[in-house]
């Protein structure tokens, strides 16, 4: 029996908004960029774009674990001599939040043509508002931090535990 591939015409392509309200950002990104890449779908083939569109609103409110927020930086180069540039992520959310969604959601999918070509699907806006309503995006939901915060507590709990016996 031969493998059946997708043709062009033949990958149908929805939109999804994902809310990225108090989401962790690693958690946001793996997500998206399974959706970008068509992970989700049983036509899946590596190296075809068989993915969907995706919306990120609310961008600002991203939440970062641990220190990131003061210890993690954002480096670009100019080209030029002596031209690295260093932001902090504290800075990055203040001046373009989008930013730190993107780059989040781009490193992790391939870094080919074809890598490009699923990052163009994306659209990050930093506050709730969006201009794509004429596509009826579906809503998404990403494991929000509770779960995160939930475990915490049972694990400072296990640990007190430990130090009483």
């Amino acid at each position: 029996m031969s493998t059946v591939f997708p043709s062009k015409p033949g990958i149908e392509r929805n939109w999804h908004v994902i809310d990225a309200n108090d989401v962790v950002l690693g958690k946001l990104a793996s997500h998206a960029a399974r959706i970008l890449m068509g992970k989700h779908k049983t036509i899946y083939t590596p190296f075809l774009d068989t993915g969907d569109h995706v919306i990120v609103i609310n961008a600002e409110k991203v939440k970062l674990t641990g220190r990131k927020d003061a210890q993690k930086v954002y480096r670009s180069f100019t080209g030029y001599p002596g031209g690295l540039v260093e932001t902090g992520a504290e800075k990055v959310r203040a001046t373009r939040p989008a930013r730190m969604v993107e780059e989040a959601i781009s490193g992790m999918l391939p870094k080919t043509k074809l890598g490009k070509q699923m990052y163009r699907k994306l659209k990050v806006y930093a506050g709730d508002k969006h201009p794509h309503a004429a596509q009826q995006p579906a809503a998404l939901t990403v494991a929000r931090s509770a779960n995160a915060a939930a475990s915490k507590v049972a694990r400072s709990a296990n640990a007190a535990a430990r130090k009483v016996s």
